[in-house]
């Protein structure tokens, strides 16, 4: 066999080359540094053999950036080493320790096991001093093709590895990595050699975990570790864990009193409370006044409908599995709605439509059921009941662009107020291969796919296209927002659909007084409030704008006898609908700026003697010092200005 270098010079090799070969045939310091190859521009394990007349480049640990899952592969097998080593030093047998599976994930690997004794978080320490020397030890890694009674005398000692391998199919090439007498079960990728991997990984937790991720399984042992090309990497992910943690909108939840879950209601069901439910009302009246201003008409319908609804529609065979139980009821079937569309058409259909009645918008703060799985379900933003900023724009086919591009044009109005400045258009197209995911009617989707193009072109925007992503109805855009922490969210998303209104059978009056079918325009601003919430508490950490904040105001006495005056401040806020409080407690004034400030209310008033008399205030503003000697009047209108106007 042969293969080619870059430059086009040939080599020619007696036996089936690895990447290894290739980089031994040109000269022992490449084969040194080589940590993977590129075969036809496609990165591939050293170890792995190579086709005839393969294109390949030699990949060196110069460049071991370009392949974090090699090395982090290779780390979850030097810690399954480590994990042996380290029960054995304590008198365990290698045999006595199972092991599941071991991958590369996004930032890291895992490993589950099935010990002996469980491995406690105060010994990951001692199992990373283990790892550092196994790659101090620079072990060479070898590949071995092997036959399926080969594998199961291996591993006849472990249930797991044994069920792995009867599962496989037959014509399965089975595969070892074996490195210092240490065997796994694996198809790589891995690098030559525990001497190339970056010592910039840590471990970081040990959980439990159902063995293929079923509740039917043993419970296992997971032990997860994270792992970069560099300790810049490493130190910013970790200071991104730390700021998760302090951004956690659960724990702000608790400590700002916003929302809770209670065992006895269920799992994925939150409950506002007042200071939550502050922020919510906000974010509806905001975007409720908005689309009223726009010719939006809002509406009530039902949180439930007969499983005939979603049958018309498609949405049961798309998402049966995403729904609640079914309800008998009177001889009839009742579901709790998993989308709002269903409901909206109904409301179009009630009553005869003219093309001068279009565009319609119908519009709803909508409220649905999601049967999450358990596991999955996380604060506000992964629940069971949510309530969607929910509208559906039923337009003409010569209406589509202009309307579009009104939705857009909302989008970025609302985000303009919410202070979002990083976010990325989005749009989602069926792939073409998928004929169960999406319905087949190739004239359409061209038609709708070329009509989102030409929208967005013709406004300037920069968009990607993301095949695939589009709802089984039509194609759509997607606004990805970068949080805080840098991970991209969809907050909203604008679709269009021209299968709804064929299922349905919509119709209006066109101008020759004949009957034509509209399109629907779907689309969410702020997606549900459940998700927006916890995406704003994240990223503002708690500190809320003033508009939305749950106390906007707190009014600090500094002795009882200035209580009456500072409930004349709180009364005369209150007139202009601001939420301020007095803080009439027992405490000292320094003790009632720090509670103020732990809740992060915006605004601290300080009254003396001499607010007292003059009518002023001593204010400070977080983030932004104090002011002395303010006039109570003019801080009113100051406080209502910013409120009426939303100000960040």
């Amino acid at each position: 066999m042969h293969v080619v270098l870059p430059d086009g010079k040939k080599l020619e090799f007696d036996h089936q080359a690895s990447g290894l070969d290739v980089a031994s045939a040109i000269g022992p310091r490449l084969a040194q540094d080589a940590v993977a190859v590129k075969v036809q521009g496609e990165l591939k394990d050293l170890l792995s053999p190579l086709p005839d007349g393969a294109e390949v480049s030699i990949v060196t640990k110069k460049s071991i950036e370009e392949v974090p899952q090699f090395f982090r592969h290779t780390l979850a097998h030097v810690m399954a080493q480590a994990v042996r080593e380290f029960y054995g030093a304590r008198g365990h047998d290698a045999k006595s320790i199972k092991m599941g599976v071991g991958p590369a994930i996004d930032n890291g690997f895992y490993y589950d096991y099935d010990l002996p004794e469980p491995l406690r978080a105060e010994d990951l320490p001692e199992i990373e001093k283990i790892m550092n020397d196994i790659i101090t030890r620079d072990l060479k890694l070898s590949r071995k093709e092997v036959s399926r009674s080969e594998a199961l005398e291996e591993f006849g000692y472990d249930p797991y590895k044994v069920e792995l391998i009867q599962d496989l199919p037959e014509d399965e090439v089975l595969t070892f990595y074996v490195q210092d007498g240490f065997t796994d079960l694996c198809r790589g990728p891995h690098v030559p050699r525990t001497g190339v991997i970056p010592r910039h990984f840590k471990l970081m937790s040990t959980s439990g975990a159902y063995w293929r991720g079923s509740e039917k399984n043993p419970m296992m042992q997971r032990i997860y570790g994270v792992a970069f090309a560099t300790k810049q990497e490493l130190d910013n992910y970790l200071h991104m864990l730390e700021e998760a943690k302090r951004r956690d909108h659960r724990k702000i939840g608790k400590d700002l009193d916003l929302f809770f879950t209670s065992e006895v209601i269920g799992p994925g069901l939150p409950l506002w409370l007042p200071n939550g439910a502050t922020i919510r009302r906000e974010l509806e009246r905001f975007i409720v006044d908005l689309e009223l201003r726009q010719g939006y008409e809002h509406v009530y319908t039902p949180q439930m409908a007969k499983t005939e609804l979603y049958k018309i529609s498609g949405h049961w065979d798309h998402y049966k599995e995403d729904m609640f139980p079914v309800m008998k009821i009177d001889q009839e079937e009742l579901v709790l709605r998993p989308m709002n569309c269903p409901h909206h058409i109904q409301v179009y259909k009630h009553t005869q439509r003219s093309y001068r009645d279009l565009p319609i918008k119908i519009a709803e703060l909508g409220t649905m059921y999601r049967f999450e799985q358990s596991g999955e379900l996380t604060g506000l933003s992964r629940v069971r009941s949510m309530t969607l900023n929910d509208a559906h724009i039923f337009v003409r086919p010569d209406q589509i662009q202009a309307e579009f591009k009104k939705v857009v044009e909302l989008v970025q109005s609302v985000y303009e107020i919410l202070g979002f400045k990083e976010y990325k258009w989005r749009l989602s197209l069926r792939d073409p291969e998928d004929t169960e995911k999406y319905f087949q009617n190739d004239e359409m989707w061209n038609s709708a796919e070329a009509q989102l193009r030409q929208a967005l072109d013709d406004m300037g925007l920069d968009y990607y296209e993301s095949p695939g992503d589009a709802a089984f109805y039509g194609p759509k855009l997607d606004v990805q927002v970068k949080s805080a922490l840098g991970k991209d969210e969809t907050i909203s998303t604008v679709q269009l659909d021209f299968l709804l209104p064929q299922k349905f059978e919509l119709e209006y009056v066109n101008e020759e007084s004949g009957r034509s079918r509209p399109v629907m325009i779907h689309r969410g601003i702020i997606s549900t409030m459940e998700r927006m919430t916890a995406f704003l508490i994240e990223n503002c950490a708690g500190d809320f704008p003033f508009w939305l904040a749950p106390e906007q105001v707190r009014v600090v006495p500094i002795a009882d006898r200035h209580l009456e005056y500072a409930q004349q401040v709180e009364a005369e806020l209150r007139k202009h609908d601001l939420r301020a409080k007095v803080d009439d407690g027992g405490e000292r004034m320094n003790a009632k700026i720090r509670n103020a400030e732990l809740r992060k209310v915006p605004f601290v008033l300080i009254v003396g003697d001499q607010e007292a008399e003059k009518q002023e205030l001593s204010v400070r503003e977080r983030h932004k010092g104090e002011r002395k000697g303010v006039p109570l009047a003019e801080l009113v209108q100051e406080l209502a200005a910013r409120y009426r106007n939303r100000s960040l």
